[in-house]
C-alpha cells in the first residue's frame, strides 16, 4: 500500500461525510486505483487493507450495508461513530456466540478463555 493510495482514499472520503453520503466499494476502488476492481471479494482486497490500516490509525471510517448498496464514509458526528461501533460489537458477539456453540461451550466460558489469552499476551515473558 502506497502513501499516494492512502492520500487518494482520504481525499475521496473527505467528500463522503455521514452515512447518507456513503460511497460504494466499486466507486471508491476506482477513485483510489484508477480502474474497476476485478471481482467483488478478491478484487477489492487491497482497498479493504487500506481501509483497515487507516482505521487502526484512528481514522473514523465507517461502512454501511443497506438495501441501496451501502458503502464507506467518514463519521460526521459522534453518533455516526457510536452506531458503527455498536454494529461492530454486535457482529463480533454473534460470531463469538457461533464459535462457542461449535466448540460446545457457553459464551461466558469462551469469553473467559479469550480474556485469559489476551492477558497472557500482555504480560512480559508469557508470549509463546
Amino acid at each position: 500500500m502506497s502513501e499516494s493510495q492512502e492520500l487518494k482514499l482520504m481525499k475521496t472520503l473527505s467528500h463522503h461525510h455521514g452515512c447518507a453520503r456513503a460511497i460504494s466499494m466499486p466507486a471508491l476502488y476506482i477513485a483510489v486505483f484508477g480502474e474497476a476492481p476485478g471481482e467483488k471479494i478478491n478484487g477489492t482486497r487491497a482497498l479493504r487493507h487500506l481501509l483497515t490500516a487507516l482505521r487502526k490509525d484512528g481514522v473514523p471510517i465507517c461502512s454501511t450495508s443497506d438495501k441501496d448498496g451501502g458503502g464507506y464514509y467518514l463519521a460526521s458526528a459522534g453518533s455516526d461513530l457510536e452506531d458503527y461501533a455498536r454494529r461492530l460489537r454486535t457482529q463480533g458477539l454473534k460470531k463469538l456466540a457461533l464459535a462457542a456453540k461449535l466448540e460446545r461451550k457457553s459464551l461466558p466460558e469462551l469469553l473467559g478463555q479469550i480474556s485469559l489469552a489476551l492477558a497472557r499476551e500482555t504480560v512480559p515473558g508469557t508470549e509463546d
